[in-house]
């Protein structure tokens, strides 16, 4: 069991002491490396680079730095864990402290897991102060002690990481990201289970308008919804808030305006007194349970006053933007792009029928209209090639030399075909190959001596769609009964057969 640690940062001065605690870890079983994703840019990225030379003496062995392309966590952690080759990647927050300990801990808790669980979630505790009340940002920050699946320190199986693609860099800011991966390996029936290593994760402080700006989440909320439907808060274990009562008070508000530019201020005073006595309550709830100094009351009457309309107008961004691609999604299924370049199939229930783990080649038999469709790409003068997973390999239950017997079969029924490529390797193993990782996808294309953004590629389950997104080539789905409806309701392109599948292709407008 190995496993690496990788730690995005925008270069805040408490990456020096995460360092400085991991390199006094105690010799146990410590990482192989210590992946520093640099996320910051322009001055920042600078400090940041003087500072791990400044200090380069107290931090752990094997330290490396990835620069990432500074367009959020999401991304900054995928570009950690697609650098690192260890069985386990641990996520861990720039600001959080590992306890004494942590590291054997983490060896402990990674040990001996069974192969259906992908994750192991550290615990995080929250040093809040003794001598007062916390303010309303320290609060904040304690709900990361009961968050699900909370990269404060987090372990995900490489391999797991590798099969869904990461984390999703649609989502720019933090905290609906590792609840969105969160959701997509327990939906895969895996598990992610608490462990017994602890990080302590300091409140810091907060700027005044701090609690306003945190608003912005919302309209990640709205994608969210959109991935994983109105219940997702409850499978994410995420309190529902407030915001039902912020968008009362935002209609509210509306309201009173309203009435009083048509000069009814009766219905207007009526009308004000919904936001009126909502943000009353809301300012309540936050002042009762913290400090009673003047600074921190005084930022939760102002605060309290703004939050609402800035949680409803975040929200209507989203909602907006993701109702936007959604529309364009559908209209691209009726308004195809540019005719591809090359067409990559699917091998197994695209091209012939599915017969698991076939190593027979008498058992092979085309799929309706397969050979017209191959036939008008090649007429069309666009090349063609097969991808496909063959884990029957790693399982031992077909040889090598068994699948390229049954593609010679396939390709005296079918062919020729300019690229024939397959995956050997079990869903466990890692490798950058198998759907939907892009592997397959990416050398097809290579050596076809196609941009792969110029690529299709059809296929008959949502790891082939996937596969070709991850890649940036365009995915087309052509459903059979194994195809999940879930993959069917997220695919952008499907067509109900192959032959449909490529008029699809080829009716495309240069």
């Amino acid at each position: 069991m190995s496993f690496d640690v990788v730690i995005p940062t925008v270069g805040r001065p408490s990456l020096a002491r995460l360092l400085q605690a991991l390199g006094a870890q105690h010799i146990g079983a410590p990482p192989a490396h210590v992946i520093v994703v640099d996320d910051s840019r322009g001055r920042e990225r600078s400090a940041l680079a003087s500072l791990l030379a400044d200090q380069s003496g107290e931090w752990p062995a094997g330290l490396e730095v990835v620069v990432a392309p500074g367009s959020g966590p999401a991304a900054a952690r995928n570009a950690g864990w697609r650098a690192s080759d260890a069985e386990w990647v641990v996520f861990l927050d720039d600001d959080v402290i590992p306890t004494a300990g942590w590291c054997r801990a983490l060896a402990r808790d990674l040990r001996d897991l069974p192969p259906q669980v992908a994750g192991s979630q550290g615990r995080i505790s929250v040093p809040l102060p003794s001598d007062r009340r916390p303010t309303d940002w320290e609060r904040n920050v304690a709900g990361l002690e009961r968050a699900l699946w909370a990269t404060a320190d987090m372990a995900y199986r490489r391999s797991v990481l590798a099969a869904l693609g990461g984390f999703d860099e649609r989502f720019p800011r933090a905290y609906r990201e590792d609840c969105d991966l969160g959701l997509r390996v327990t939906s895969l029936r895996l598990r992610i289970v608490p462990g017994e290593r602890v990080v302590l994760h300091p409140p810091g402080s907060a700027s005044f308008w701090t609690s306003v700006r945190l608003q912005r989440g919302n309209a990640d909320d709205a994608l969210m919804r959109r991935l994983h439907g109105r219940r997702w808060r409850k499978l994410g274990g995420v309190p529902r808030g407030r915001f039902g009562r912020h968008l009362l008070c935002t209609a509210g508000l509306a309201g009173a305006v309203s009435s009083a530019i048509s000069a009814r201020p009766r219905q207007a005073a009526l009308a004000g007194l919904v936001p009126a006595l909502l943000i009353g309550e809301l300012t309540r709830e936050r002042i009762s349970p913290g400090p009673r100094d003047r600074g921190e009351v005084a930022r939760m009457i102002v605060t309290s006053a703004v939050l609402p309309f800035a949680a409803v107008a975040h929200r209507l961004r989203g909602e907006l933007r993701w109702r936007t691609a959604w529309l364009r999604e559908r209209a691209g299924r009726r308004m195809p792009s540019r005719r591809p370049e090359a067409v990559l199939f699917d091998r197994d229930g695209t091209l012939i029928r599915d017969v698991p783990y076939n190593g027979d080649p008498a058992l092979v038999a085309p799929m309706p209209g397969a050979r017209e469709a191959l036939d008008a790409l090649r007429s069309a003068g666009v090349p063609v090639a097969v991808i496909s997973n063959q884990s029957g390999v790693a399982r031992g239950v077909i040889s090598e030399e068994q699948v390229h017997a049954v593609n010679r079969r396939v390709d005296a029924l079918l062919g020729p075909f300019g690229v024939w490529l397959h995956c050997p390797h079990g869903p466990g193993e890692g490798c950058e190959c198998r759907k939907p990782a892009p592997g397959l996808v990416l050398r097809a294309a290579e050596e076809l001596g196609v941009d792969v953004s110029h690529c299709a590629v059809v296929g008959d389950i949502g790891a082939d769609v996937n596969a070709a997104l991850a890649a940036g080539a365009r995915g087309v789905l052509v459903p059979t009964l194994a195809t999940r409806l879930e993959e069917v309701a997220a695919a952008a392109e499907s067509a109900p057969d192959i032959l449909t599948a490529v008029g699809l292709l080829l009716g495309a407008r240069r």
